[in-house]
């Protein structure tokens, strides 16, 4: 059955979702970001700089709002 946008009943857009998975997502993000920092100073690349720092961040902010309840937005 396909949806159209805006059409996907709520119940069936987290209904796998679980803190622990999201917090899975946060841990290889991390991972990925560590590598992108490690990349990108071995190759000079500033794109992977920024990119790594920024999946950095997103991550830990992820982190802290399913640990600890901590919302800056929203």
């Amino acid at each position: 059955m396909r949806y159209r946008e805006g059409e996907i009943p709520a119940e069936m857009l987290a209904k796998n979702a679980s803190n622990d998975m999201l917090l899975f997502t946060a841990v290889i993000g991390l991972f990925i970001a560590i590598a992108l920092i490690w990349f990108g100073w071995r190759g000079k690349q500033l794109w992977m700089w920024t990119w790594g720092i920024g999946l950095v961040i997103c991550s830990i902010y992820m982190w802290f709002d399913i640990r600890f309840d901590f919302r800056l937005i929203g």
